[in-house]
């Protein structure tokens, strides 16, 4: 019997010892850090000896540099987007722009030169190349006008930039370890560090820490590995911000704006001004765009100007884009010669009649299309006005994301004034009715505003009309509920009030939009009206004196009622 027993129980013993081993391993398995090694080109997701990975401000980005003939390039967008946005290319003149405080660079693609202004400065090598869907800059030029540091490595080829200045916390590890892809001891290698390295901490977990070597490797160490010692770092590139200097009046601004829609429509300039109080500066609507040149339409009068100026009253000419629907705005500002072509015509102009400023109101872009063209128009009008002793205003609609791209703050830089358009926040195309300029909309408007620019460059644009709005009844055979056709119609000051009171309709005080509202029916037509006057206007001309705003000006001469004078020279002047 015992016998028959042993060979069982030796069986059994194998089994257990298998078991044993099986599970020794397994636990050795578990518990042993992996040896396995991360491929550093596919991290850095490098697929070609001519690229460098980018790691910029602790972060691999998703561009990559270029390596020609030793040099590093980057990719336009890369640079404007996350290192210097004033640099500019225009991919269908081959040509890339940098704007310093006083001076246009220009870059022509494959060129070793450039131009500052006028003089012609030798880099040694191309400065620019042209791809076939953008553009690459040297990282040296790119440097000289930019704060940021960068250090180039190699096995594999990469580039740590640094431009934030947000200090980092760094400190030492205790003994050698491995930087690991994720945390987890089964995570790849990225890179072994010996005892004393240096490291940059960028977070931490319970067990483990993200880091970043001083060449770029980002990943995760065990926190016991590193010093509990942590020093506080910040880059210095040695790079001086420049100084914009602007034009500025010393004396509160009272701007209006006259439209001026035929030549002789100049000679009234001297009645328009009679029946008004406290202006300083006025803007007639005298140029436009016309083609796709970038050649304008000229209204201008040099009588107009002569007696504005015998009444101390400055002219700063309206150049707008709203006139002419054949004139391709777009067209117009992304291409260099054509933006060019209008920058030179409206100087020549506001030379030729001795004007003291210039007022850009191009409305209605398409910001996809448009880009960053349009402030690049801005900065390239800004050197030629204030070489010319010009003044150089900008009309802004209350800031809003979608026309983020008219960039206010770059505004701020080149351009002297920045004027709110504080109005049409409901204009005839609205889907519902509305004021045109309500008190607490327009209070909104200025404190964006003043997010991004100075309030000594702000200018507050107000209305001297409202909108009608009309709701004519439809009838609808197939349904009991009635509708209405809404639409409406812009009033003068005076002409809003005389209806209403033609129509004996009560007025109420609103105390969100700062001013009366109205409504009345006539032939079965409801009218509704949100009313322009001395009061509205005073509310508004609140802000300007809360908020120590350069001034105000006034959408349009001739729509005003005589009182509103009154109120507006408490507040100015």
């Amino acid at each position: 019997m015992k016998k028959k027993i042993i060979p069982v129980l030796i069986v059994f013993g194998l089994i257990l010892a298998v078991a044993a081993g099986l599970l020794l391993t397994s636990l050795i398995k578990k518990y042993t850090p992996t040896k396995e090694r991360k491929d550093l080109s596919e991290y850095y997701n490098l697929t070609s000896e001519d690229q460098a990975a980018i790691v910029l401000n602790q972060e691999l980005s998703d561009s990559s540099a270029a390596l020609i003939d030793g040099n590093i390039y980057l990719d336009y967008q890369f640079v404007h987007d996350s290192i210097n946005e004033r640099f500019y290319w225009d991919p269908n003149e081959n040509i890339m722009f940098y704007s310093t405080a006083s001076d246009l660079i220009t870059i022509p693609a494959e060129s070793t030169s450039y131009t500052i202004t006028r003089s012609s400065v030798d880099f040694g090598r191309p400065v620019v190349k042209a791809t076939s869907d953008s553009a690459l800059i040297d990282i040296e030029f790119v440097k000289q006008y930019s704060d940021l540091i960068y250090a180039y490595y190699e096995d594999p080829s990469r580039i740590v930039i640094k431009n934030d200045k947000e200090a980092l916390e760094t400190t030492v590890f205790k003994r050698k370890t491995a930087i690991r892809v994720k945390g987890g001891i089964k995570s790849p290698i990225l890179a072994d560090v010996r005892k004393n390295d240096s490291v940059y901490v960028l977070s931490e977990g319970d067990e483990w820490a993200e880091v970043m070597t001083e060449n770029g490797i980002i990943g995760y160490v065990r926190i016991n590995t590193l010093s509990k010692k942590r020093d506080s770092q910040a880059y210095e590139s040695g790079y001086v911000p420049e100084t914009f200097s602007h034009i500025k009046k010393d004396f509160e601004i009272c701007m209006a704006w006259h439209q001026v829609t035929s030549r002789n429509s100049n000679s009234e300039i001297a009645n328009i001004l009679s029946a008004t109080k406290g202006i300083n500066i006025i803007s007639p609507t005298w140029f436009y765009l016309n083609d796709n040149n970038g050649n304008l339409v000229d209204l201008a009068s040099s009588s107009y100007v002569n007696y504005c100026h015998q009444n101390n009253i400055e002219v700063w000419a309206s150049v707008n884009n709203l006139e002419n629907p054949d004139a391709d705005s777009t067209y117009v500002l992304t291409h260099t010669s054509t933006r060019q072509n209008l920058v030179n015509q409206i100087v020549s102009a506001a030379i030729q009649y001795n004007l003291d400023g210039i007022n850009l109101d191009f409305e209605a872009l398409d910001g996809n299309a448009v880009q960053d063209s349009y402030i690049q128009l801005v900065r390239e009008l800004s050197y030629k006005c204030h070489n010319n002793g010009l003044v150089l205003s900008v009309d802004n609609y209350v800031p809003m994301s979608y026309t983020a791209f008219y960039n206010r703050k770059e505004q701020s830089c080149f351009a002297d004034y920045v004027v709110i358009m504080g109005y049409d926040e409901h204009y005839s195309g609205s889907e519902e009715a509305g004021s045109v300029a309500s008190f607490n909309w327009v209070k909104e408007g200025v404190e964006n505003t003043l997010k991004e620019v100075p309030a000594d460059q702000v200018i507050l644009g107000m209305p001297f009309y409202t909108r009608v709005w009309s709701f004519t009844p439809t009838t609808d055979s197939s349904s009991t509920e009635v509708t209405y056709d809404m639409s409406s119609k812009a009033y003068g000051m005076k002409a809003a009030n005389n209806l209403v009171s033609g129509h004996n309709a009560e007025k109420t005080w609103l105390d969100d939009c700062g001013q009366y509202y109205a409504e009345y029916e006539d032939n079965d037509i409801l009218y509704k009206v949100w009313l322009e006057d001395a009061s509205s206007a005073e509310k508004r001309l609140g802000l300007v004196e809360s908020n120590s705003l350069a001034g105000a000006a006034f959408w349009k001469l001739g729509f005003e009622t005589s009182d509103i004078w009154d109120i507006i020279i408490k507040y100015i002047n």
